[in-house]
Parts: structure tokens; sequence; C-alpha cells
């Protein structure tokens, strides 16, 4: 068990030394290291934790990291209380380099954030951003998720629907989140 408290530590603590953007970015790099480098769950059950972390209180990446310091204890054969010590481990991991950071380079900014090098660091920072968002929402996209053509592809066109209706909403009309997570449920209920 001590290994694996020590394997969620580390990885944690790299994901929120790395995780720039956000939560959102962090997504990418945590599905990264969690289903693919050291398997600790399945891209279902990855795909069940973003989902629950949009929708309870709290930054997305500490929900996520919350909610795979349980999982990856108890998939491992552990009690659940372990799965409670590996919650506490990756969660406080997660949030340690940025409280880290944030004590050391607060006094720095604020003395120099107007010289051009620090405003180029951030508009290099910005575009790379983007590009982490896009590969989380890209990770997302697979066969559990949306279907498949092959198996079932009345699932695959109303999970299409069921994304582009969402995104819309959200983009175009400003919906409100919740409203749109509310109706998208009820839509899955009724057509899938």
């Amino acid at each position: 068990m001590i290994y694996l408290l020590t394997q969620l530590f580390l990885t944690f603590f790299v994901i929120g030394l790395f995780g720039f953007g956000g939560g959102y970015a962090m997504i990418s790099l945590i599905q990264q290291k969690v289903v693919t480098a050291h398997a600790w769950m399945t891209m279902g059950q990855f795909t069940d934790i973003v989902a629950i972390s949009q929708m309870t209180p709290g930054p997305i990446g500490i929900n996520s990291a919350t909610y795979v310091g349980y999982t990856s204890l108890v998939n491992a054969g552990y009690a659940h209380w372990a799965g409670v010590i590996g919650s506490f481990v990756a969660t406080f991991a997660v949030v340690l380099p940025s409280f880290i950071l944030m004590l050391v380079i607060s006094r720095f900014l604020m003395r120099y954030k107007s010289h051009p090098a620090i405003e180029n660091v951030f508009r290099g920072l910005r575009p790379a951003v983007v590009g982490l968002l896009l590969a989380a929402s890209l990770c997302l996209v697979t066969g559990e998720n949306f279907g498949t053509w092959k198996e079932s592809p009345w699932q695959v066109l109303i999970s299409i629907a069921i994304c582009l209706f969402a995104f819309l909403s959200q983009r175009v009309y400003k919906l409100n989140p919740i409203f749109i997570i509310f109706l998208s449920a009820i839509i899955g209920i009724i057509l899938l």
C-alpha cells in the first residue's frame, strides 16, 4: 500500500506542477497517467471521474485527484478506509505544487509583472493551455463515451447530438451549465 500511495503522491504532484491552465487542462494529463501509464482504472471509470468532478462543487482537478486516489486503492484490492487515505494523498499532492509556487512566485510576479519577458511567457502559455483543453476534450471521444458505429449507431448519433447540444447551448445561448447537464441527463434517459 505504501508503494501505491507513494506513486499516487508523485503522479499527482507532477500533474499539479505541470497542470497549467487549471483543471480542464489537467484532464488529458490525468488520463495519460492514471489510465495509460499506471492502469489504475479503465477509461470508463476515468470518464465517470470527469462527469462526477464537473457536477460536484470544487475545482475539477482536485475533485479528480480525490476520486482517483480512492478508486485506485479500492481497485487494487484495499479496503475503503485505504481508499480514503488515497484520496487525501492524491488531493494533497495535486494542490501542493500550486501552493508552493504561489508563495514563491507571487512576490516575484508582483514586482516584475510588466517586464516584457514575463509578458512573453504568458503569451506563450495561453495557446498551450488552449491546446491542453482541446486534448482533454478529444481524449474523452471514445467508444465507451459515444458508442461505436458497429455496435450501436443510434447511440453514436444521439451522443453526437447531445455533445453538439451542450456545446451550442453554452457557447451560443450561454445557458447555465447545470441546466445543460440536467437536460443532457434527461435526453440520455429518454433516448439511450
